[in-house]
């Protein structure tokens, strides 16, 4: 029997190892993309990001993981997206932190002119919501993020999360109970 080379049919060949799969190769970067990209969205929302601000940090993320593909083996992908892309969401908190506070030494924009009254109570039961939400301890806000942003049935949710349905329907009612206490008087 002949060595094989390049010529020879591979059936006549002894098996070689199969080459592992590399980020930097543009088609496994495409499928870990599909295959991981929704979820880092979600999982960012869920930490409190606004949908277009997840996309943008999930995106980001995906950008330094093609500029790490080298570093970074495939079976670690997954973990090095969430932890980039929550490392990212927290980096955003903190500089929209420093945005607010120079804000809030500048003087005031004025309202719109159509109604300014009904502008600033709409702006302020938006950011009351906002921070309502982002108050609920990280369990509770998760569960009802994903019943009411995706649209998740509870059984759904307790799957994705390793949970029972009970555990999820308390700790969604546990969720609205400190929405309306938090929002009580609007």
């Amino acid at each position: 029997m002949k060595p094989c080379s390049n010529e020879t049919m591979s059936y006549l060949c002894p098996m070689e190892p199969l080459p592992q799969k590399n980020v930097c190769h543009e088609p496994t970067y495409r499928e870990l993309f599909y295959a991981h990209s929704r979820h880092v969205r979600n999982f960012l929302c869920y930490k409190g990001a606004a949908a277009s601000e997840a996309e943008d940090l999930m995106q980001e993320a995906f950008l330094r993981l093609w500029r790490d593909c080298a570093k970074v083996p495939v079976e670690k992908v997954k973990s090095y997206l969430f932890a980039v892309s929550g490392n990212l969401f927290l980096d955003e908190k903190k500089h929209e932190q420093v945005v607010l506070k120079f804000q809030r030494q500048a003087p005031m924009e004025e309202a719109s002119e159509e109604n300014p009254h009904f502008d600033l109570e709409t702006k302020e039961l938006q950011d009351r919501l906002e921070t309502a939400i982002a108050k609920l301890p990280e369990n509770q806000r998760i569960v009802f993020l994903m019943n009411r942003m995706d649209k998740m049935k509870y059984a759904e949710i307790a799957e994705r999360l390793d949970l029972s349905v009970k555990a999820v329907e308390k700790r969604m009612h546990l969720a609205l109970v400190e929405l309306r206490q938090i929002l009580k008087g609007i």
